[in-house]
């Protein structure tokens, strides 16, 4: 497919989802720019516009099928899709308030779970069809007072696994990428959030908490998430699906 092919990614007004729009839209890829603030979604259109890109924003609840169909149907192309939308909580199980338990689970689980059934459908009807679903480290391993996320990332592996034997058939994947720690808006609370969980300064948290357990010491970068978003998304990638790509600084080599 050429590179003017229309990729819509959810949580795009920020972090991860922005950092990676851009770097598409660099690439020539016609972006479609979703996020639960219409503004926020703008924003990086505005953004994307400036670099000499195309694309178009839409406010979107990912738990809402309702909405997340709203977006397909005001669509007329959609080649690929890249779930993103996130949020994050840290507290011991035994303090993690159940309705954050639960809102994690359906932004980061359910969300990329309605996202990905519509647009196989939408997919099927075209013969072709690329999905990433945005991971985590924590899709692999298990850190202490995060047991809402690790619980969703975990899932979301078994979910691409399922849907890239239910799409076979096609020229439809999907793959996840696992990347370790990435300095964003999200991990930046994290940092406060875990200095007054572990009791630690936010410096520790950092050093002794995010980089430990990475070989490599380094925060991944957007260019690393957006190059392998690329990647998924070229021609050279139709055979690569149900597959778990870890971008962690070697931390799970041990």
């Amino acid at each position: 497919m050429p590179t003017s092919q229309s990729i819509l990614i959810t949580g795009a007004g920020s972090g991860i989802g922005r950092g990676v729009a851009l770097y598409l839209a660099r690439a020539g890829y016609r972006i479609i720019a979703t996020d639960l603030s219409l503004e926020a979604a703008q924003t990086t259109i505005a953004e994307i516009v400036e670099l000499g890109g195309q694309g178009s924003a839409y406010a979107m609840d990912v738990t809402s099928e309702t909405a997340t169909q709203a977006v397909f149907d005001s669509e007329s192309e959609i080649h690929g899709i890249i779930n993103n939308a996130g949020i994050q909580h840290i507290d011991p199980i035994e303090d993690f308030p159940k309705d954050k338990w639960e809102a994690l689970i359906k932004i980061l689980l359910v969300g990329p779970a309605i996202a990905t059934g519509i647009a196989v459908k939408h997919m099927r009807k075209k013969g072709y069809g690329r999905i990433i679903n945005i991971g985590s480290i924590h899709g692999l391993v298990a850190s202490p007072y995060k047991s809402a996320y690790i619980s969703a990332k975990h899932g979301l592996l078994g979910l691409s696994k399922t849907v890239a034997l239910e799409t076979a058939d096609t020229d439809i994947t999907i793959n996840t990428v696992c990347p370790a720690y990435v300095k964003t808006p999200l991990v930046e609370k994290q940092i406060s959030d875990q200095a007054r969980t572990r009791g630690l300064t936010e410096d520790q948290v950092v050093n002794e908490v995010m980089l430990k357990p990475m070989p490599k010491k380094a925060f991944i970068s957007f260019e690393e998430l957006g190059g392998t978003c690329e990647y998924l998304l070229s021609p050279a990638a139709k055979n690569m699906t149900g597959q778990t790509l870890v971008l962690d600084g070697g931390w799970t080599c041990t």
